[in-house]
């Protein structure tokens, strides 16, 4: 379906780079227009420059209510509404054990990944219910379902989206805004800067490295209309990391070979 989301204005936040810009890259190619919202200047005016008239750039703190509120804003007066809103933005936070954490950056994460998300499905939100409804989008991570050691303030920032999409998809329905969630799992950015090859072998049914565009496409269906009768799911992109880790694999590794 080409020109599948022609007619729609998009605000993806966290669209400069990684997946959220993959998904503003994706729904400029399937006709929307896009306000990509982000504090990387640079990277973000080069991508509105790559596309012409269809994306513009508007600097963005997502932690910034107000900032939020004037991406909104700003969407509307450039290109006459808001039809879809893509909560992307978020960053990590220490990779350190619990007990030595000092927590020092927990408001910050929280600020980004769970309030940024927050204010963004509010402020959209107030435009949508006096304009048809719409579509809103928040990026949580596989993190957020499956438990685990280690990164705590973002483990508990992402399973907060998670619990806020499915709420605000029975909160906003009466006014035809669908809220879904991606989860996605060990793909490619520059928030999981590592060698992913053998985390994945251990904890991904799949073989194969997601990318960034494998998420765009999940965007691509919750932003439009055949996910018309899909609210308050939880999408994950993790090449079946949620199903359950492949047993199998760590038994064959931990299993003695024979010789000869």
């Amino acid at each position: 379906m080409a020109g599948e989301l022609s007619g729609k204005v998009a605000v993806v936040t966290g669209g400069a780079s990684g997946l959220g810009r993959a998904t503003a890259e994706l729904f400029a190619e399937e006709g929307a227009r896009v306000v990509v919202a982000d504090i990387d200047s640079e990277k973000g005016e080069e991508l509105a420059a790559r596309h012409g008239d269809t994306v513009a750039f508007k600097r963005t703190d997502v932690a910034d209510a107000d900032q939020v509120q004037a991406v909104v804003d700003f969407a509307v007066a450039t290109f006459g509404g808001l039809h879809v809103m893509v909560n992307n933005a978020g960053i990590p936070s220490a990779m350190t054990p619990f007990l030595k954490d000092d927590l020092s950056d927990f408001q910050k994460v929280i600020g980004v990944n769970l309030f940024g998300v927050m204010v963004g499905c509010q402020r959209a939100a107030r435009h949508m219910k006096r304009h048809g409804g719409g579509s809103i989008i928040n990026t949580s991570s596989i993190a957020g379902i499956n438990p685990g050691g280690g990164v705590m303030s973002y483990r508990a920032s992402k399973a907060a989206v998670i619990h806020l999409t499915r709420c605000l998809a029975i909160d906003l329905a009466d006014h035809g805004i669908r809220v879904n969630c991606i989860a996605p799992g060990l793909i490619p950015t520059d928030i999981a800067d590592f060698d992913r090859a053998p985390v994945r072998r251990l904890l991904q049914p799949l073989e194969r490295e997601g990318t960034p565009k494998d998420v765009a496409y999940a965007a691509l269906f919750l932003a439009g209309d055949r996910s018309a009768q899909t609210t308050g799911t939880v999408f994950p992109v993790d090449g079946g990391a949620t199903v359950g880790a492949p047993t199998h694999r760590a038994m064959a590794a931990l299993t003695p070979q024979k010789k000869g």
